[in-house]
């Protein structure tokens, strides 16, 4: 698992910094109190499991994926689950709460929801449950070499 001084570094030769915080951020309600900023800014990194393939999307935290949309951006087929502690560990490298989409195993499938483009930065993990990464969708997608998707709804519906 990557550290958080991994990952500092990592996006300092981007010249992107990474905060960190006393108080916990593992959810984007809480992540958005600590960045003072909304529950929408917050760039959440969930994974999927779809079939057997893992998929990570990152998206608002405003929305939910919806899995139907997922596969299809995907472009695999079989049931869309979450997977538990131990799997989301496996997959990406990180303990959930802190799921970010830097220095993460290679082929990993990354899907970034266009939700996203409404900011001009959004703040993503860094790795840990107290941290954030205040990071524009372009540099996402190009750190990340993610793939841009309408892969969400909001909240409720």
């Amino acid at each position: 698992m990557p550290s958080i001084g991994e990952i500092k570094s990592y996006l300092s030769t981007k010249k992107i910094e990474v905060w960190e915080f006393e108080e916990p951020t593992p959810t984007s309600q809480s992540a958005a109190q600590a960045v003072g900023c909304s529950v929408a800014e917050i760039a959440k990194t969930i994974l999927f499991l779809i079939g057997k393939t893992p998929v990570l999307v990152v998206s608002c935290g405003d929305v939910k994926v919806n899995t139907s949309k997922l596969k299809q951006a995907a472009q695999l087929t079989g049931k869309v689950r979450l997977p538990g502690p131990d799997d989301v560990q496996h997959h990406t490298g990180y303990l959930p709460g802190g799921v970010c989409p830097f220095l993460l195993p290679s082929g990993k499938k990354i899907l970034l929801d266009s939700s996203m483009r409404r900011f001009p930065l959004v703040y993503a993990a860094a790795g840990n449950a107290h941290s954030a990464v205040p990071i524009t969708f372009a540099q996402l997608q190009e750190i990340t070499g993610g793939t841009e998707v309408d892969v969400c709804q909001p909240l409720g519906t």
